[in-house]
């Protein structure tokens, strides 16, 4: 806090960080907020699966005997046995669509998280490298960022077969590197500012000028693209699983409950609205949370926050 000026009467200025103007731009910010609790709500309604299968009274993976199609051997509809109606197996959609929550959540946050650390890592060395460093780390990620995503991921499931473990690594083979440019551009800008001339001239190491003075700097573009890669994610493992290619049947995933619902959207609407409900709202959430954030985060756009 500042001192007021000698003389006059009026109150002292408050100093406030960026990360503090940021929070608050956040706070005031509705659909951030909507979005942020809609998230939670994901969050903690997919932790708690096993407790709400229990509340209800059926599992993913069994199905009803009793009342789960109807004589025709159709998918049953919505009601109060089943609040999402039932499969072409007579299993709960509910439940399988609250267990698929943590398949795409923990796809989701575990790739993209994956993908940060190595876009950062390879990005703060190709730009603070520069030279035949970053000649190769560019071209790399430049070959991986050219690659043919499903291609890739069929021709990988092909050899070693699916499974969630190589959804999570073929997302962040394909994700890292689009980070890593961006980590690269924004290293290059801040290696000639005044702070890390002072830093080198004082005896740093490059690893201490990469980590200590220019990561910090990074964290907001990072943090940013993070809430907009999380959703791309939790789509590209709905789309690996919905062709085949993802998590082995019977694990619900979003993706894989619409592929199997194809044979039967015509006759039971709702075996494909709740998954692709559950998985636009997801994503959606994720979207507009992240570009909130970029908003929040940017002292030179054009919502301003007002006390």
């Amino acid at each position: 806090m500042l001192e007021p000026p000698p003389g006059g009467g009026s109150s002292p200025v408050v100093a406030k960080s960026p990360w503090r103007l940021a929070w608050q731009r956040l706070r005031s910010d509705r659909v951030a907020l909507a979005c942020a609790a809609t998230i939670v709500l994901i969050v903690v309604v997919a932790l708690s699966a096993p407790l709400i299968a229990d509340a209800v009274g059926h599992k993913p993976g069994e199905a009803d005997q009793s009342g789960g199609l109807t004589p025709e051997g159709l998918p049953l509809g919505p009601s109060w046995s089943h609040l999402f109606g039932t499969d072409y197996l007579g299993r709960d959609v509910f439940v399988r669509v609250v267990f698929a929550a943590r398949i795409s959540l923990l796809a989701g946050v575990v790739a993209s998280s994956l993908a940060i650390v190595a876009g950062v890592v390879v990005g703060l060395f190709a730009g603070y490298a520069g030279g035949l460093v970053d000649t190769v780390l560019s071209r790399t990620m430049d070959v991986i960022l050219s690659f043919p995503f499903l291609l890739f991921g069929i021709a990988l499931v092909s050899i070693v077969g699916p499974s969630l473990t190589v959804v999570i690594g073929v997302i962040t083979f394909f994700s890292w590197a689009s980070v890593g440019r961006i980590v690269r551009g924004q290293t290059i800008s801040l290696k000639e500012r005044e702070y890390v001339e002072a830093a080198r001239s004082l005896g740093a190491s490059d690893l201490r000028i990469m980590f200590v003075e220019i990561l910090p700097n990074l964290v907001a573009p990072v943090l940013v693209y993070l809430t907009l890669l999380i959703p791309s994610a939790i789509v590209f493992e709905a789309t690996l699983s919905f062709l085949g290619l993802g998590v082995i049947p019977p694990t619900p995933t979003w993706g894989n409950m619409l592929a199997e619902s194809l044979g039967f959207y015509q006759v039971a609407w709702w075996y494909v609205l709740f998954p692709a409900t559950a998985l636009l709202i997801t994503t959606l959430a994720f979207n507009l949370l992240g570009d909130s954030v970029r908003d929040a985060l940017d002292p030179r756009g054009e919502r301003l926050f007002r006390q």
